[in-house]
């Protein structure tokens, strides 16, 4: 599933006031969770119900995504209506890295009760996004690196979202964060590499937050204390040994479709 493959055009802001930039993190948050949220569409592409909506609030509008647990599929691999939650705590993973790669993420009530409330990041149209899945650009490989702490099952190239300002962002990480190595991504093409100096300094202030900082007591409001700790491994892990992740031996390497 792609956030562009909506069964209606973006909604126009119908003079509701000034949008919101992903980059401004503080007041996106404050519009998701307190906007009036109004569904426009659907993703007919999507697995689980997804709904494509506005957001108003105080002279200040934005589209985004709204994933209500009511609507998720059972999984046999992840624990029923945790996937809302799941996306939430990739964001919170996100802002520790300081990267930017997942847009402003909140869990809240709407319409069809609690779920996941994401901004929309309108992907640039002109952008090849199979080309730019198997780029060395680095933005793709920071996504690499956010992809391999989180556990990502699910990294397609559809969930790729470039704006055209230089940056990428991520969507869909409902199915991250499992205790068994399910890293599952079309961007492989740094394995067995060291990482970066940027890359450690990312993953030292993730290892700080989930011992005894703001991010551990997040992770822990969202997921099991056993998905925490599994999470607080991997990231040590990559420090130890100061290399992008291998594939799994035992669990598909690449995601289907890859697209």
């Amino acid at each position: 599933m792609t956030q562009s493959s909506r069964d209606r055009a973006p909604a126009d802001d119908g003079g509701l006031g000034r949008p919101v930039s992903p980059r401004d993190v503080e007041a996106a948050e404050r519009l998701l969770l307190g906007g009036r949220l109004s569904v426009e569409g659907r993703l007919v592409q999507a697995s689980n119900a997804t709904l494509y909506c506005s957001v108003e609030h105080d002279g200040v509008s934005a589209a985004c995504v709204y994933k209500p647990v009511a609507g998720e599929r059972p999984l046999w691999d992840f624990p029923d209506g945790t996937l809302a939650e799941r996306e939430v705590a990739a964001y919170a993973v996100s802002k520790e890295m300081g990267w930017g790669l997942v847009p402003p993420t909140v869990h809240r009530d709407g319409p069809y009760g609690p779920g996941m409330v994401q901004l929309w990041v309108e992907p640039d149209p002109d952008i090849d996004l199979v080309a730019l899945s198997r780029s060395e650009e680095e933005p793709i490989r920071r996504m690499s690196v956010f992809d391999a702490v989180v556990n990502n099952a699910d990294r397609k190239i559809g969930h790729l979202l470039p704006p055209g300002d230089g940056r990428v962002y991520g969507c869909d990480h409902g199915v991250c964060f499992s205790v068994e190595y399910k890293l599952r991504t079309v961007l492989w093409q740094w394995r067995g590499k060291p990482l970066t100096a940027e890359a450690l300094e990312a993953l030292g202030r993730v290892e700080a937050g989930l011992r005894g900082g703001a991010l551990g007591r997040r992770l822990g409001e969202l997921l099991t204390a056993t998905e925490v700790d599994a999470t607080r491994r991997r990231v040590e892990l990559m420090l130890k040994h100061r290399i992008h992740p291998y594939p799994p031996e035992d669990w598909p390497a690449i995601p289907w479709p890859p697209l």
